[in-house]
């Protein structure tokens, strides 16, 4: 099924491979994951979390074969959405986002898919989801928390740079503020002064917004631990660019800061 002219939401086509069975669905953002996102999914599946949550592949039209559909289907995915419009990881999130609240999900969970994280932590989020939380960070950082052969300038990137801007816009201390193993609740993407489903939204924007507006309405937030595993001896699974991208990085943390996203008030 092919969703087009939805304002705020890319252009994409929806293959649904089963109907909504569960309270919550895991989004999960790739482009041409190779076989990381099937690693990640066969843990996945091992864990029985493809039975707790409607696992919803939000691909952005990769070419490398990784979101073949036989290969989904056996590893328990429910739902392939490709995006067919312009966009990095913001639109694949307003897209995951909108199908999601549309099928009428409780609450959408986040994680990306080069098997970096501890995708087996998904019922803590259920967990957090059910006791009311809105905004729930997943930290390699806090207690509990394991953070594996991190790169050094990563470290110090976040711990000293983007988690301090984010605190600072958020009123509330952050530890792991580049994670996106997160979950949201319904309450809070439909809230109206946070409207995520905006063009404005199009690379790392929606993630640094969504870090800091729900302690910004007052709604209830927390950090909980997880874990973030870089390949040992391997080429960082990353889509930013060293220069140009953590530059790009940087001026949205700065934006963000300036409540440059904020919607708009209609006088």
């Amino acid at each position: 099924m092919e969703y087009k002219n939805i304002s705020g939401v890319p252009n994409f086509v929806c293959n649904e491979y089963a109907k909504k069975r569960n309270k919550y669905c895991l989004c999960i953002p790739i482009i041409n994951e190779g076989t990381r996102i099937h690693k990640e999914l066969e843990i996945a599946q091992k864990n029985k979390i493809d039975k707790l949550v409607d696992i919803i592949i939000c691909d952005a039209d990769s070419t490398d074969g990784c979101t073949e559909e036989k290969a989904l289907k056996k590893l328990g995915v429910n739902t392939l959405l490709i995006k067919k419009d312009t966009g990095k990881q913001g639109a694949q999130l307003r897209m995951g986002f909108y199908f999601a609240l549309q099928r009428g999900y409780a609450g959408i969970i986040t994680i990306d898919g080069n098997n970096k994280d501890s995708i087996e932590d998904v019922p803590k989020f259920i967990e957090k989801l059910e006791e009311g939380y809105d905004f729930v960070q997943g930290s390699r950082f806090i207690k509990g928390g394991k953070a594996i052969n991190t790169p050094l300038i990563r470290y110090l990137s976040v711990r000293l740079i983007h988690a301090p801007i984010i605190s600072l816009t958020a009123h509330k201390w952050y530890t792991d503020t580049t994670n996106a193993y997160r979950a949201y609740s319904k309450k809070y993407l439909e809230h109206q002064k946070v409207k995520p489903f905006r063009d404005i939204f199009n690379t790392y924007e929606l993630l640094a917004y969504l870090s800091v507006k729900a302690d910004q309405l007052k709604l209830k937030t927390c950090e909980i631990p997880v874990r973030r595993e870089y390949p040992k001896n391997e080429k960082t699974p990353t889509k930013i660019s060293f220069f140009k991208g953590n530059f790009n990085l940087f001026k949205i943390l700065f934006k963000n800061l300036f409540h440059s996203y904020d919607v708009k008030e209609v006088r």
